[in-house]
């Protein structure tokens, strides 16, 4: 890790070191430390990919920056805002291992892919490569901006399931053609849960001339992270998943030779003056999830920061090809993975997303929140581990989706 933590070894799965260098115990995990969150005791709660789960003390940080503004709205958005934001940015750019000036806050990774992608300036045939596996939103976005320019969408396939990280690379190079203007590349993809060899990807896309977009939407918190030695163009992150951040809150990060050009989706006063200038104020809005960040990455840090990520890739490994001898099945990204592990479920679930949607509906009524997507003709069940989940929390998985099959 090369941002602002302390480095640490990999830690054994569910007991994380200390800091590097120190011989006190890391902090418990798992039901010792679920307090920290308001969840629900009564769900089973292994679905921390899809929006997080913001702990009370980032909450607390969130309700102080609020009063301060409603204590004098005028004074805070003109005198106090501007600096706060910049040392917002600053500080997670440290974790980023980036530059603070090349890091903008923006409300989601969603919102940071529309601002480059609309910023990019599309010729009729000109083409955008996009991952079979690539998130939908994102995927709409690119829809969006080619159909106006008359440009075209090219899909890259990815070997599925238990790709090499070689043949992930290889499906992308394959695809890169001379009318290729942008790769739109997810570091972890949503659905299936690869881990992409981002590097490799990012060297192959400019070898071939093409620059880069990454969606690391899931990235920041589940992977380790240095921006500036993966050298994509963009990068655009989510603050509120892994690094559990209020709702609202991720960045844009743009290499110094990609920022004159690109511009937010809301063109403001700052129009014209620069990459933070123009990002930083986009209107009227709440900024209090951008500034509770600082408290979100202390927060990551005293819950093991390295050592974290590693204890939840571990976990969720380990229940992920746990579940998939239960049912006899396999998981699917073994090899490509993190703290998200996906499991085939057996064919008597059913094989479509008409399949997928009613047992995500039946789930959640029986209070077990776990995503539930259709990739390939099999439905496949994506589980997370975080901090505040242990292998217990997988066996009442098991027994919930078991009682939800049709």
């Amino acid at each position: 890790m090369t941002g602002t933590l302390p480095s640490a070894e990999p830690a054994p799965p569910h007991a994380p070191t200390g800091a590097a260098g120190s011989n006190q115990p890391g902090p418990l995990l798992g039901a010792a430390v679920r307090h920290e969150w308001a969840l629900d005791p009564d769900f089973v709660t292994v679905n921390h990919g899809s929006f997080g789960a913001t702990p009370r003390v980032v909450l607390a940080a969130q309700a102080a920056c609020r009063s301060r503004m409603e204590a004098q709205p005028t004074r805070f958005m003109a005198t106090e805002l501007p600096a706060a934001l910049r040392a917002a940015a600053d500080r997670l750019a440290g974790f980023l291992n980036a530059r603070g000036q090349d890091v903008a806050l923006v409300d989601n990774a969603t919102t940071g892919c529309n601002a480059v992608l609309r910023s990019l300036p599309l010729q009729p045939d000109d083409e955008v490569l996009v991952l079979g596996h690539g998130y939908n939103a994102v995927r709409q976005t690119v829809r969006f901006v080619t159909e106006r320019a008359g440009a075209r969408i090219v899909e890259a396939p990815l070997p599925f399931p238990r790709p090499r990280p070689a043949a992930l690379v290889e499906a992308v190079a394959a695809c890169l053609g001379p009318r290729t203007r942008l790769a739109v590349v997810d570091h972890v993809t949503s659905g299936s849960a690869l881990v992409l060899p981002i590097a490799e990807i990012v060297a192959a896309c400019h070898a071939a001339g093409v620059p880069v977009l990454v969606d690391g939407a899931h990235a920041p918190g589940q992977l380790d992270l240095d921006l500036t030695a993966l050298n994509a163009d963009w990068y655009a992150g989510n603050c509120h998943k892994w690094l559990c951040a209020p709702k609202g809150s991720a960045f844009l990060w743009a290499r110094a030779d990609r920022q004159a050009a690109l511009h937010p989706t809301v063109i403001s006063h700052g129009y014209g003056q620069g990459f933070a200038a123009e990002f930083d104020w986009t209107g009227t809005r709440d900024p209090s999830p951008f500034l509770a960040i600082p408290a979100a990455l202390d927060f990551h840090a005293r819950l093991g920061g390295a050592a974290l990520r590693a204890r939840n890739a571990s976990l969720a490994a380990e229940a992920g090809l746990d579940l998939a001898a239960r049912w006899g099945t396999e998981m699917g990204n073994a090899g490509c993975s993190a703290a998200m592990a996906v499991v085939r479920l057996p064919a008597t679930f059913g094989h479509d997303d008409a399949a997928a949607r009613a047992l995500r509906g039946r789930l959640l009524a029986a209070g077990c929140d776990a995503p539930v997507h259709a990739i390939d003709g099999a439905l496949w069940l994506r589980l997370s581990a975080f901090a505040y989940n242990e292998p217990e929390d997988y066996d009442r998985l098991f027994e919930r989706v078991t009682a939800a099959a049709p």
